[in-house]
């Protein structure tokens, strides 16, 4: 399998694993201690997070097709600098309060929109 397919796989897997162990600690440990709307908040980092993950499986799938794509290689770090960016700082202003996080969701959003479309560039041009 080429190293990067086993990256992305990998990576996949192991945010997807994070993801479970988020969501079940916000539906159990964070449900009675937030708010409704900052326990709003932090599911939509887990949703997004756990979907994310799964794009991540898809393109180390598709790196198995396409070893030698760069576009593959880049949708798959923008997906993950989207995980990072996006769920990141809306788990961290959820626990924390701190509002100035939310400032730094929509690069997490515009990661995750150009990881979609560089995928299917990469896929387009094969």
């Amino acid at each position: 399998m080429p190293a990067s397919a086993r990256l992305f796989i990998s990576l996949g897997a192991a945010l997807a694993a994070a993801a479970v162990v988020l969501g079940a600690f916000g539906a159990h440990a964070l449900k009675a201690r937030l708010p409704a709307a900052t326990l709003a908040i932090y599911h939509t980092a887990v949703e997004y997070h756990f979907w994310h993950a799964l794009g991540l499986l898809a393109v180390g799938l598709a790196c198995v097709q396409l070893p030698e794509s760069g576009w593959l290689r880049a949708a798959g770090w923008l997906l993950a600098a989207g995980v990072l960016l996006f769920s990141g700082s809306l788990y961290l202003l959820a626990l924390s309060g701190v509002r100035w996080l939310g400032a730094v969701t929509p690069f997490g959003g515009a990661a995750f929109l150009l990881g979609w479309i560089v995928f299917a560039i990469a896929v387009l041009r094969s």
